[in-house]
């Protein structure tokens, strides 16, 4: 990617965070689907517990829009049965799972334990590839990622560049509030583990639960600095 590359991404994000930060997430996911980047973007979704609010709102937009989900191997089974639930109760037509690639896992974790002794190599083969590789075909991808989430997060804004990319973050000032108002308002099912104390999920083997009154994504990792898997920070 040349320098001149670089700057017309950033100076794009720039002009679409001051056309758009002002609007509804629905209007921005309208305008980057339909409008900015027509058949070149994609979203991104864990099906933790907050996913449902950003799917329900692409489901009203554009229902065939490809999501790229992540299945490391190590989710929850729930999460697993959530995914499949959630999507056909809203009539998302095109998810793609994602799988690490067997070579990686055969050469870099083949006792299943690297999380033990390298969280960020387990999420570099498990996470960051798999999704490199499926964003090869998007210019822009949607995430679900907001600033009330804290750490990297904080100063998020709506329109980011990330490499060759532009990253769209349509809830990025929605507050905590805000998410479990909309769970309420659209009767949207929430994910069968947090009733259980999971207020953030990820893979089994590095997810707890959230002790009252901590931070949500406290049980990520926990014990440990990392506070983000790899795919909000390497790819773009």
């Amino acid at each position: 990617m040349s320098a001149a590359e670089k700057i017309d991404i950033v100076s794009r994000a720039a002009a679409l965070e001051a056309e758009y930060r002002s609007m509804t997430a629905r209007a921005i996911l309208e305008a980057a689907i339909r409008r900015h980047f027509p058949g070149r973007i994609a979203m991104t979704s864990s099906f933790g517990t907050e996913a449902a609010v950003l799917l329900h709102l692409v489901a009203q937009v554009a229902p065939d829009l490809p999501i790229l989900f992540i299945d490391t191997g190590k989710l929850f089974g729930e999460t697993r049965r959530y995914q499949q639930e959630l999507c056909a109760r809203l009539g998302l037509s095109d998810i793609r799972v994602l799988s690490p690639a067997a070579k990686d896992v055969a050469e870099r974790d083949p006792d299943g334990l690297l999380f033990t002794r390298d969280a960020d190599a387990c999420c570099d083969i498990r996470k960051v590839r798999p999704l490199a590789s499926a964003l090869e075909d998007f210019d822009a991808w949607i995430t679900g990622r907001k600033r009330y989430q804290g750490g990297e997060r904080e100063n998020l804004p709506i329109y980011e560049a990330r490499g060759r990319r532009i990253k769209i973050n349509p809830l990025a000032y929605w507050t905590a509030e805000d998410i479990d108002a909309y769970f309420e308002e659209h009767d949207l099912p929430r994910h069968p583990l947090e009733a259980d104390g999971y207020r953030s999920i990820g893979c089994m083997s590095c997810t707890a639960r959230t002790a009252p009154g901590a931070d949500p994504r406290s049980g990520r990792w926990a014990g440990q600095a990392k506070t983000e898997c790899g795919i909000h920070i390497s790819l773009g």
